[in-house]
């Protein structure tokens, strides 16, 4: 399964996708990324004359990345283009430690801690472009393919 054939498959479309590209996927981690555009609709208010992404985005953004993407590429070998995976988010724990501004480009990493029963458990964090912890935490989540 190609990255843009994963990426074809998430539940999501514009403006709640927050996956630009996979840069490595295997199946015990995934790297990927996301710019955050300027004209993001969170941005007009969050916060007034000082944008910046919201810690709840940034969660969505490691999730899909991190949980989503991962989860479609272990699960391959049930899926086809007419079969789109159902996601549901079942807990997740995350500690936020630098802003992420609009315009600005994060990198995705995920770790497969456990894969069983179409349920994933993932260690992830998210680094800007400087190459700096913006987050990290747990992730967990569960696949389903509909009959």
């Amino acid at each position: 399964m190609s990255k843009n054939e994963i990426i074809s498959l998430l539940p999501y479309q514009n403006p709640f996708l927050f996956v630009d590209g996979i840069d490595e996927i295997s199946e015990e981690k995934i790297k990927g990324h996301y710019t955050f555009k300027s004209d993001e609709m969170f941005y007009k208010g969050h916060f007034k004359d000082n944008p910046i992404t919201p810690g709840v985005i940034l969660t969505e953004c490691m999730a899909q990345i991190g949980l989503v993407c991962l989860g479609i590429y272990l699960m391959k070998d049930e899926l086809d283009d007419s079969k789109n995976p159902q996601i549901a988010l079942t807990s997740h724990q995350m500690d936020f430690y630098l802003p992420v501004l609009p315009n600005e480009k994060v990198t995705v990493i995920s770790e497969k801690k456990v894969f069983r029963f179409n349920k994933l458990k993932c260690n992830v964090k998210m680094i800007n472009e400087k190459e700096e912890l913006v987050a990290r935490g747990k992730i967990s989540g569960m696949i389903q393919i509909p009959v």
